[in-house]
Order: structure tokens, then sequence, then C-alpha cells
């Protein structure tokens, strides 16, 4: 394969000049030009992108760590990322994770030998701890509050949404209310913080038997459905209008009073079935956080999440 060496031989100029050339400076006397150009056109070269990002010091890469696909959450955050990333003549990397810390771990290390200009962690498996030890190497930007850990975040306030919601489920005497959440209370700051909003409503922790994890789908909801029917909740709240859409969905094949359903992330099923939602503007977040991984400093942007009542 041709290089600028090779140009620099055939046509008789330094490769100084050849590369002046190639990045189109104004600076070239109009022979030289033809000359080099006149070889380029004859090796078919093409000036390697890598390289010239290699030079520049930038990859024009940021990675997007992503458990997986299958939640609409993440459907639409890593929507909002490559928007932006696209306006911005950026590339976004899905980089896969199934929350295995050792495979997130090899990704903070690509970050470390600059394979990436940022890292934009969408959920994690790692401490926030460990991830933020790794930004001497690069901007790195997490999708939830990270706290008192010095991270750049763009996430949602979903708690003043969560209690207007329990709140209004407390205002129509729903007592028996079904939950549906992705992960365990230890290991996701949303289930976090669904709980948490929940007891500072009601002043206890929902009974154990209306909380049912790992909901992702619709097919998941259809099963929670299953769960949730012999202990005849009043209301549900799922963590996705899909997933809600199961669980509806359950109720109606088995010729069962469909109860109450709440949703989030104000997807075209809850606009269909006229049901009620949490809109957290994921599009939105994805978008921040592509910006605060360009901007590569440690700031945070928070979007207030919206409860949308449709009875």
């Amino acid at each position: 394969m041709a290089n600028i060496h090779d140009i620099a031989r055939l046509s008789g100029y330094s490769t100084a000049t050849v590369s002046r050339v190639l990045n189109l400076h104004p600076y070239v006397s109009t022979s030289a030009r033809a000359k080099i150009q006149s070889v380029i056109d004859k090796l078919d070269y093409v000036p390697s992108t890598m390289a010239q990002n290699l030079s520049a010091g930038k990859t024009r890469t940021i990675g997007v760590i992503l458990p997986h696909t299958d939640h609409p959450y993440f459907q639409q955050l890593v929507a909002g990322i490559l928007n932006a990333a696209m306006a911005g003549n950026y590339h976004a990397v899905i980089l896969p994770s199934r929350y295995d810390q050792k495979l997130e771990e090899t990704y903070l290390e690509a970050l470390r030998r600059q394979a990436y200009d940022g890292l934009i962690f969408t959920s994690h498996g790692l401490s926030l701890t460990t991830i933020a030890s790794y930004q001497k190497y690069g901007p790195i930007v997490v999708c939830e509050n990270p706290g008192r850990i010095k991270l750049a975040a763009a996430y949602a306030d979903r708690t003043p949404a969560y209690q207007a919601a329990f709140r209004w489920m407390q205002k129509h005497d729903y007592v028996k209310i079904g939950l549906l959440l992705s992960r365990p209370y230890a290991q996701s700051a949303t289930s976090k913080l669904t709980i948490n909003s929940y007891v500072s409503v009601f002043k206890q922790r929902p009974q154990h038997a209306m909380v049912v994890y790992q909901m992702r789908t619709f097919q998941d909801g259809y099963q929670a459905g299953a769960k949730l029917a012999p202990q005849h909740p009043d209301f549900i709240l799922g963590n996705g209008d899909d997933i809600a859409a199961g669980v509806r969905q359950y109720f109606v094949d088995h010729h069962l009073p469909i109860p109450p359903l709440m949703g989030q992330e104000n997807q075209l099923s809850s606009h269909l079935l006229n049901m009620s939602t949490i809109d957290h503007h994921v599009m939105a977040i994805g978008a921040a956080a592509l910006k605060l991984a360009l901007r590569a400093e440690i700031a945070q942007t928070v979007i207030q999440s919206d409860l949308i009542l449709r009875h």
C-alpha cells in the first residue's frame, strides 16, 4: 500500500509539500500541486483517517457502554447519543457489557490507551469510584446521579415524579401496588429511587410479593402479570410502557379484570392504550451525555422527569 513517502519519491517533492497538498494547504505552487496530484491519482492513494486522527490526538470516537439493548430506556438513550454524535461529526461505538465488571474494565483500559476520546456509561456493574479513577485518561460520563463521586453526569431527576405518582395512587386509595423493576435494590440506582419514593409516601416498604425484577421487555411484563395476578394488585407501575402493556395483555388473555396501570418512558404503547406514564426524557439525556463527553469537563446536566396522567 502506497504511503506519503512513496508519493514524495515519485513526485520529486518533499513529504512536507506532499502533506500540504493532501491537507489542501493553499501555499503550494500550481505546478507542484499538479505533479503531486498526478502521482496520488496514479497510486490511488487515500489518506488514512485513523492516522490523521491520531496525529491530531483525537479518534473522534466516543465509546458507549451498554448493558443490553432490549429495554426501551437504553434504546432511547442510545438514540439520543447517536443523534448528537452525528450532529457533531463524531462516531459513537456501542460497547456491550452485560454488567460484566471485567468487560467494563477492558473498556476503561481502552480509554487509557486512547482508543476512544471518551466513554459514556449508560449503566454499569463496576463501582462509580472505580470508573472515576480512570478520568485521568479521558472524559467519562455516567447517566445517573453520581452523588459525592466527582464524575460528569447526565440524568433525570426522577424522585419528584415518582413521589407525585405514588401520592396520586395514595389519593385514589390504591394499596396493593405492584412494582416492576430492572434490577434488585442494591444493584440499581433507579430501583433505589423507585422504592425509596414509595417508602417516602406510604411510610413502609412494598410487599415482597408485589415487586418483580428483571423487567426489560413486553414478554417480561407478560410473565410478571402471571406472577402478580394471584396477588390481586389494585395498581401496577411498570418500568417501561411496553412492559406495562405486557402485564395488561396477560390479564386480557386470561379474562381477568385489568388493574390500573402506569408505565414509563412515554412510548407509543402508552399513547395507544391511553395509559399514564412517567417521561424521563431519555433521548435528551443521551444527547446531553454526548455533549458532556466532548466538553471534557466534570459537569452535570439534570433533566426533570414528568408525570403524565391519562385517565
